[in-house]
C-alpha cells in the first residue's frame, strides 16, 4: 500500500493513527465482550476504519455526517465519548435514545451526527434536506452522507442522489463497498462494472478511492469537500475495502472464500498505516506501546463504567408523551373582517400567511412552483417567495420526505405537497419510520406537514380516490387532521404549519371548488385534538369527519324530524375522546361514519373506544357506515355505490329500530 504524506507534517500523521487505532482497538474489546456474553450483539467495522476516520477528519466541525451501523470510527473522531457509545449500546438510560434504540441509530446535535435507521438507503435524503438549509442559509457547508454497495440497490439511493444532482446539492455521498451485503456478494447485487459509475448517469462527479489507504480518503474528501463549499453540486465517492467480520458477529464470515480474507488482510488500513509511520521515524515500539497501553487502560474504565450506568425504568406515560416534541399549542382567534372563501382558497391563504410568518418554511411538491400545483393551490407562490422556498421536485415522494426531516435538523420548517394522497405510498417508509420516530428515538424534532388530497367523488379510479388516513392515525409519533370546511382548513393548517411535530393534514379534492365559507382574512389557527359540534339532537348522533360531515349534512336535511346530534372529529390523532364521551352520553345511539373503507378504518377506533368507555350509555350497538372493502372504481354508477354514503339511510333505519 502505498502512502503519500503530501505536506503533512508528522504530528499530523500521528493524529491519523490515534484515530485510526481508537476504534480499532475499542472493536477488539468488544468482541471480547462478546464472547464473554457481557454483550449481545455488535456489527464489526474492522478492516473499514480508514474510511470512518479518514472522512470524518476531512469535514469541518460544523458539517454534518449521517453514517451506517459499523461506523464506529465516525463517533470516536467526532469526539463521542466511549461511555456514552456503549450506554447507548447495552440500552442504558444515559444513551442517546435512553434504551429505545440500539447501534448507531440516533443522531446527536452536539456533534453534528445523524445515524441510519435499519431500512437502509433512507438517510441519503435526509443529508440532501440539510445540504438544502446550508444553501437557503447562504452558508459554506458540505453534508457527507455513507451508503454500503448493497444499499445502492435501493430506490432511495437513486431518489437521492437525483434529487441532489438537480438541486446542485453540496452532499457527499460514500459508498463503503466492502464485498458484501450481509453474505449477498457484489456479483448479485450490480451489473455495472464500478459503482461509481453510476454517478456519469446523475450528471455528477465520480470518484472511486483505495477505501484502505487512511491518507487517500483523507486527502480526496478534504479536496472535495472544499470544492464543495465553493461550487456547491454532488460528488459521489465509491471507496473499496472489505468486512473482516460478519454482517454482525453471529452471522460468522464461512460464505466469505479464504482466499478473499487472506488478501484484504494484508491491506489492513491500522497495520499498514502503523507500519509506514515505522518506516517514516515517526512511531517507536515504545511510542506505539505507549499509545496502545493508554487507550486500552481508557477504554476498559469507560466500558465498565457504562455497565453501571442507570437502567430504564418502564413509565408509559413518559414514553407516549415523548413520542412528540414537547409543545402546548396556543389557539389564536380569528380577528378582524372575514369574507367568502372556497375551500381550495382557504388551504392557499393559510399556506401564504405560513409563508409570510416563517421565513425559514420551505414548501416542496411537483409542479407547485410556476405551474401552482395540480389543483392551482400555489398558483404564484414562487413569483412572491421565490423559486427557492417554493420548490418544484421531481417525481421522487420518499427522498423528498427524507429531505423535509433533513430541513427540520437543520432548523427549518416544510410542507409537502403529495400531489394525491394515494402517491404518498412512494413515501410510506419516510413519514412511518423516519419522521414519526424521530422525537421518541433521540429528541429531534421532525417539523414537517404532508399535504394529502385525498377522496373520491371525481371518478378518478383506484389511484386518484383512495382515502387512507387510517394508515397514520396507527402510527404512533404522527399528528393527522381533516378538515371538513374553509373555515377550518385554514385554521387547522396554520395549526399544522407551527406544531413543530408531524403533521398529516388531509384535504378533500371534491371539496376545493364545490365548498365555499366565511373564512376570516388574518392568521388564527384550530386546535389539533379538538372537534365540533355542528348539530345537536337528542335520538343518536353521528360521529364523522371530512366529506362525511356534508354527507351527514344532506341527511339530516332529508330527514328534518329525526334529532341528530352531529358531531365533526377534524382531528384524528389526537381525538376528542372528551367530545365522543358527551355525544355518546346525549343520545345513547351512535353511527360512525366515514369515506375510507369499513375494515380497519379509523371508525374501528372510535366503536372500540366508545364499547370500552360508555357501554352504559349506549341502547344500540355502535353502527359503522363506511366504503365498501374493495379498491374504489372508477365508473361513476359503481363509485357511488362505493362509497359510504349510498348505505347511510339503511345505517341509519337499523340503528333506530333496533
Amino acid at each position: 500500500m502505498r502512502f503519500d504524506r503530501k505536506d503533512k507534517d508528522n504530528r499530523t500523521l500521528l493524529n491519523l493513527y490515534k484515530q485510526l487505532l481508537y476504534p480499532r482497538l475499542i472493536e477488539e474489546k468488544m468482541l471480547i465482550l462478546l464472547r464473554q456474553g457481557r454483550i449481545g450483539k455488535w456489527f464489526s467495522g474492522i478492516g473499514q476504519e480508514a474510511i470512518a476516520v479518514g472522512s470524518t477528519l476531512a469535514m469541518d466541525a460544523g458539517d454534518y455526517i449521517l453514517p451506517m451501523h459499523r461506523n464506529l470510527g465516525v463517533f470516536t473522531s467526532r469526539g463521542v465519548p466511549l461511555w456514552k457509545l456503549m450506554a447507548q449500546w447495552q440500552g442504558k438510560v444515559t444513551g442517546f435514545t435512553k434504551g429505545r434504540d440500539r447501534s448507531f441509530h440516533f443522531g446527536t446535535q452536539e456533534h453534528k451526527i445523524v445515524g441510519m435507521i435499519s431500512h437502509l438507503g433512507p438517510q441519503l435524503a435526509l443529508a440532501d434536506g440539510m445540504a438544502l438549509a446550508d444553501l437557503l442559509a447562504g452558508k459554506p457547508g458540505v453534508t457527507l452522507a455513507y451508503t454500503g454497495e448493497g444499499a445502492t440497490s435501493e430506490g432511495d439511493f437513486h431518489e437521492a442522489l437525483n434529487v441532489a444532482s438537480v438541486w446542485n446539492l453540496p452532499v457527499i455521498f460514500l459508498i463503503e463497498n466492502n464485498g458484501y451485503g450481509l453474505s449477498t456478494p457484489t456479483s448479485e447485487q450490480y451489473r455495472c462494472k464500478n459503482l461509481v459509475d453510476r454517478a456519469l448517469g446523475y450528471g455528477m462527479e465520480g470518484l472511486q478511492i483505495d477505501g484502505n489507504n487512511i491518507l487517500e480518503v483523507y486527502d480526496t474528501l478534504s479536496e472535495v469537500a472544499e470544492r464543495l463549499r465553493k461550487n456547491p453540486k454532488p460528488v459521489l465517492i465509491e471507496c473499496l475495502t472489505f468486512r473482516m467480520r460478519g454482517h454482525e458477529e453471529a452471522s460468522g464470515i464461512k460464505y466469505v472464500p479464504p482466499h478473499l480474507l487472506e488478501t484484504w488482510e494484508k491491506k489492513d488500513p491500522v497495520k499498514n498505516f502503523e507500519a509506514y509511520l515505522y518506516e517514516q521515524g515517526i512511531l517507536s515500539d515504545a511510542l506505539c506501546e505507549d499509545l496502545k497501553t493508554g487507550f486500552k487502560k481508557q477504554i476498559d474504565q469507560d466500558v465498565e463504567l457504562a455497565f453501571c450506568e442507570e437502567e430504564p425504568q418502564a413509565d408509559p406515560q413518559r414514553e407516549t408523551a415523548d413520542m412528540f416534541f414537547p409543545y402546548l399549542q396556543q389557539v389564536k382567534t380569528p380577528e378582524g373582517p372575514s369574507k367568502e372563501m372556497r375551500f381550495l382558497d382557504a388551504i392557499s391563504e393559510g399556506l401564504k400567511l405560513g409563508m409570510e410568518q416563517y421565513p425559514n418554511l420551505v414548501l416542496m411538491g411537483q409542479d407547485i412552483a410556476a405551474y401552482g400545483g395540480a389543483f392551482k393551490i400555489t398558483a404564484g407562490f414562487s413569483d412572491t417567495f421565490g423559486t427557492q422556498r417554493v420548490r418544484n421536485t421531481p417525481i421522487c415522494e420518499s427522498a423528498i420526505v427524507g429531505a423535509a426531516l433533513g430541513l427540520s435538523i437543520k432548523g427549518y420548517k416544510s410542507v409537502v405537497e403529495m400531489q394525491f394522497a394515494d402517491f404518498v405510498t412512494c413515501g410510506f417508509n419516510q413519514i412511518v419510520n423516519n419522521l414519526a420516530k424521530t422525537h421518541y428515538r433521540w429528541g429531534e424534532k421532525a417539523d414537517v406537514v404532508i399535504r394529502m388530497p385525498t377522496g373520491a367523488g371525481t371518478g378518478a379510479g383506484p389511484f386518484h380516490s383512495q382515502s387512507n388516513e387510517a394508515w397514520f392515525t396507527k402510527t404512533p409519533g404522527l399528528k393527522v387532521v381533516y378538515p371538513a370546511f374553509p373555515y377550518d382548513a385554514k385554521g387547522l393548517l396554520l395549526a399544522a404549519i407551527e406544531d413543530p411535530n408531524p403533521v398529516i393534514y388531509f384535504e378533500h379534492k371534491s371539496l376545493y371548488r364545490s365548498l365555499s365559507g366565511q373564512v376570516p382574512e388574518g392568521h388564527y389557527t384550530l386546535k389539533i385534538g379538538g372537534s365540533q359540534v355542528i348539530r345537536e339532537g337528542t335520538g343518536f348522533c353521528i360521529l364523522t369527519y371530512g366529506m362525511g360531515v356534508h354527507w351527514a349534512l344532506s341527511f339530516i336535511n332529508q330527514y328534518p324530524e329525526l334529532s341528530v346530534y352531529l358531531l365533526d372529529l377534524y382531528s384524528l390523532q389526537p381525538w376528542d375522546k372528551e367530545a365522543v364521551f358527551k355525544a355518546v352520553k346525549a343520545t345513547g345511539k351512535v353511527v360512525i361514519l366515514h369515506e375510507d373503507t369499513l375494515s380497519s378504518g379509523f371508525g374501528a377506533e372510535l366503536s372500540a373506544w366508545i364499547a370500552e368507555h360508555c357501554f352504559e350509555y349506549l341502547d344500540a350497538p355502535v353502527m359503522r357506515c363506511a366504503s365498501l372493502d374493495t379498491a374504489i372504481p372508477m365508473n361513476k354508477t359503481l363509485e357511488e355505490s362505493f362509497l359510504a354514503k349510498s348505505r347511510l339511510p339503511d345505517t341509519v333505519e337499523r340503528l333506530l329500530n333496533y
